[in-house]
Formats: structure tokens, C-alpha cells, sequence
């Protein structure tokens, strides 16, 4: 969530500027963050838990089997999250 709250940067904006005049000093880098709607919030753990089980779903081999098991377990996790914050 922390990096979907995040505020692009512009790389243009401070290139170019001489040592004296970049921005010094505590603060300087924090900016206010995006606040996600609920819909946005559902939206990004639907995907990654469906980012987790094709991951899953890809690892075939035997030796995978441990990861294939943590894949879906956190997948169920994230789907669990869902389930719990559903109006009833």
C-alpha cells in the first residue's frame, strides 16, 4: 500500500540545479501522500494475491513445492483480508 500511496516524482524537476541551489534540509523530500479510495485498496490485494497464485501455478517441479505452499498460503491471506472487510 505504502507504494501505491506514493507521489510520482518528476525526474526533471530538480536536474540541472547547481549544488547550491538543490533543495537542503530536513523535509525537503516529504510530500503529502495519496490517500486510496477503498475500491483502489480491494483492487490492489486482488492483485496480488492473483500475482501470487500465477506465480503458484507456474512453479511445476517437485522442488517448487515449498514455495508453491507459501505462494498460495499468502494468496489465501490477502483473499482472507478481503472476506473480513465485506459489508455483511
Amino acid at each position: 500500500m505504502d507504494n501505491a500511496e506514493a507521489v510520482p516524482v518528476r525526474e526533471t524537476e530538480h536536474r540541472g540545479l547547481a549544488l547550491e541551489q538543490s533543495p537542503l534540509g530536513v523535509g525537503v523530500t516529504e510530500t503529502a501522500r495519496r490517500e486510496l479510495s477503498e475500491h483502489s485498496v480491494v483492487e490492489i490485494v486482488k492483485a496480488e494475491a492473483a500475482e501470487r497464485l500465477d506465480a503458484a501455478a507456474q512453479l511445476t517441479a517437485p522442488a517448487h513445492a515449498h514455495r508453491t505452499a507459501r505462494l498460495r498460503a499468502e494468496a489465501a491471506v490477502l483473499l482472507h483480508f478481503l472476506d473480513d472487510t465485506s459489508p455483511a
